[in-house]
């Protein structure tokens, strides 16, 4: 040490934080805990924090007393141990629930590629569970220890309950499981629990939060073990430093998650559950990431969802049928899904994606309307829209009225629908919540249709299969007077999915010469999407031969249109954006739309067969097909009108055809082109 002069050793202490009693960290910690008396030694180095002197003592590292210092430090000190007091008097509960939430975000992740946790799961986690250990803290010390012992249940229960969920129905909580729940009895319920003990399941990634919940019941009776001596820790010294990183936690994760806090009240103040659904297709929707967010989610989402229920109930109870001629004995209407009519080659498109229907226009019985719109382009929105005898522009809302298939069924027409999306199923996603939760009660379900499938399909041509098991069983009289309503998966993403294989007609090679501006994955992408649109014509042309030698119509509407590719746009599926220009209604919101009249019914009804190819280049809005519907089965009722029936004479084609409940579809064509023809 002689070797070197003293002032200079000091600096390199001071550089390196190598003194001999500590290192950086204890240099943080005596800043922070200033021993009033100072030390004695008298070799001491004069430094300066910010802009107050004080003294380093060169043998022990602490630091002499500085009275200016001391103002500003002792506050600090105080300030810093109270914002780390909530964490400290609820220590155990806090690491423990972040555990189990960091847990169940790990365990209940998607086995997809590329799948990741929340972005900012630790640092929002962090600042929830410090706000009800803050709101613990207001407690009496007594009481506070029944509360955390009734969050600890509920927090585990519902941890439980997600994860089970996740491991026997691939999907966390969600609105359709919570249907589910209160559609159980009491068998099936004492099934679940018995399921949840077996072997299978505590080997699964439940038994990791069966495991945590052990380990944290035995670390809080690990200090009322008598005959257990553990070490003590005087660790109060530590608590200013515990404050400083606890208000940089909470700083951090409130900014980092302001936004996912702003997104989360957004959807939990949704007026409907249509209108929640809606919010969850925006970009930027929030992240339900833990267990209990997703549980009152799905209370809230059936509680909006009973509401419309009751209102639907309440009008089913006044449908009243004045007379039925039965004018159409067996009715059948295919609801497509995600048909954007500029692939269809039979409204021009470049590929042959519709040879059978095409040929069957050629044969004079099919009938293309050429200017059909969907009110929505989501399809929950598009199925209360075409199922309720509400059209927009009329008072009130859509479940204010009844549906169809209920006049159908008072009529005397038997009503069968055979769907491949709208099933009641643990895993559904909100959007089919959404869209089926009025077709699923056991109410309206009981009170619109007289035979249900009972099991989704990966390709639409099983759900025909359905439909042949039903005939051959007897339980479709093939005589008539039927209503039957096909509603196929369609075209809906992932396309790759929506055909077999061996059917694939195109492929990304088939659009070097047509789509040139497009990568090889985006015409791949493309030829996926034509595929599945063929095989979707196949799918339509068999139903058209299970009627061809009957008395029967055919009404073909997918929900909405789609978007692959189109022009310059360069993307797939829908835009959900609130403003819809001309593009955005061009690709999504008009459809295909025709009419097929089986010979034998073109030669019975020689009038509506003429009424049928008359309409077909009148304007339309799929919110209007019951009344349509009602006039090819002869249904006299209140509900109906012939203004909304395009078949009819009193049809109102002028009627104003509003997308999303806010936008002219007609006057913003008319803008287009007529801003096209200036500009030429």
């Amino acid at each position: 040490m002689n070797s070197f002069p003293r002032k200079l050793f000091l600096k390199y202490l001071c550089i390196t934080s190598r003194f001999e009693k500590g290192n950086l960290l204890r240099l943080a910690l005596s800043l922070l805990t200033l021993n009033k008396s100072g030390c004695t030694h008298k070799r001491k180095e004069e430094r300066t924090f910010f802009t107050f002197p004080f003294d380093v003592c060169f043998v022990c590292t602490n630091f002499a007393e500085n009275k200016d210092l001391m103002k500003i430090v002792k506050p600090l000190n105080c300030l810093f141990a109270k914002i780390f007091s909530p964490v400290k008097g609820n220590a155990l509960f806090f690491v423990m629930m972040y555990v189990l939430s960091c847990l169940c975000a790990w365990i209940t992740l998607p086995p997809f590629k590329g799948a990741t946790v929340y972005e900012n799961l630790y640092t929002e986690q962090f600042v929830d569970l410090y706000m009800i250990c803050l709101l613990l803290m207001l407690v009496p010390q007594k009481a506070r220890r029944w509360v955390r012992l009734f969050l600890y249940i509920i927090l585990y229960s519902v941890a439980l309950a997600d994860t089970y969920c996740f491991v026997k129905f691939s999907s966390t909580l969600n609105p359709s499981m919570l249907m589910l729940v209160g559609e159980t009895n009491s068998r099936e319920a004492l099934d679940f629990i018995s399921s949840l003990l077996s072997a299978d399941f505590l080997f699964s990634n439940v038994g990791w939060i069966i495991l945590l919940a052990v380990f944290n019941i035995f670390l809080a009776y690990l200090p009322h073990i008598k005959r257990l001596h553990l070490p003590q820790f005087s660790i109060e010294k530590y608590y200013p430093l515990a404050g400083l990183f606890t208000l940089f936690m909470i700083v951090w994760g409130a900014v980092a998650s302001a936004h996912n806090k702003a997104a989360t009240w957004k959807l939990m103040s949704g007026r409907s559950i249509g209108e929640v659904e809606h919010t969850l297709t925006e970009k930027d929707h929030a992240v339900l990431y833990t267990p209990f967010s997703r549980l009152v989610f799905s209370i809230y989402a059936n509680k909006l969802a009973a509401k419309q229920v009751d209102k639907l109930v309440a009008a089913s109870d006044k449908v009243k049928v004045d007379s039925c001629s039965f004018r159409s004995p067996n009715i059948v209407l295919i609801i497509g899904e995600s048909y954007g009519k500029h692939h269809s080659q039979q409204y021009g498109y470049f590929m042959p994606t519709t040879p059978r229907q095409v040929k069957r226009e050629h044969r004079g019985f099919l009938v293309p309307y050429s200017d059909v719109v969907a009110p929505w382009n989501l399809t929950s929105y598009v199925f209360k829209n075409v199922f309720s005898m509400h059209v927009v522009g009329q008072q009130g809302d859509w479940c204010d009225y009844p549906l169809f298939p209920e006049l159908f069924r008072k009529a005397g027409y038997k009503v069968q629908f055979l769907t491949n999306q709208f099933l009641i199923e643990a895993n559904a996603a909100v959007y089919d919540f959404s869209g089926g939760f009025f077709l699923n009660n056991p109410t309206l379900n009981k009170a619109q249709f007289d035979l249900r499938n009972e099991k989704l399909h990966v390709f639409d041509e099983d759900l025909l299969a359905d439909y042949d098991r039903f005939v051959k069983e007897g339980k479709i009289d093939t005589k008539g007077p039927n209503l039957t309503i096909f509603h196929l998966i369609g075209q809906h993403v992932n396309y790759r999915t929506r055909c077999p294989k061996k059917q694939y007609k195109f492929s990304a090679d088939n659009y070097t010469e047509k789509r040139p501006e497009l990568s090889e994955k985006q015409r791949t992408i493309l030829s996926y999407y034509d595929n599945a649109v063929r095989y979707n014509d196949s799918i339509v042309d068999q139903i058209c031969k299970r009627f061809e030698n009957k008395d029967a119509i055919v009404i073909y509407m997918p929900d909405h249109g789609e978007e692959c590719y189109e022009e310059s746009r360069g993307f797939i599926c829908r835009n959900h954006s609130a403003a819809i220009d001309w593009p955005l209604a061009h690709y999504e919101f008009e459809i295909p739309f025709w009419i097929y009249c089986s010979p034998k019914y073109a030669h019975r009804h020689p009038e509506i067969f003429r009424e049928v190819v008359q309409a077909r280049r009148r304007r339309f809005m799929t919110d209007a097909l019951p009344h349509m519907l009602l006039y090819l089965a002869g249904i006299q009722a209140k509900d109906y009108h012939p203004e909304y029936n395009i078949l009819s004479d009193h049809y109102d084609e002028m009627r104003p055809r509003i997308l999303k409940a806010t936008t002219d579809y007609d006057k913003l064509r008319e803008a287009y082109y007529k801003e096209k023809k200036n500009k030429k």
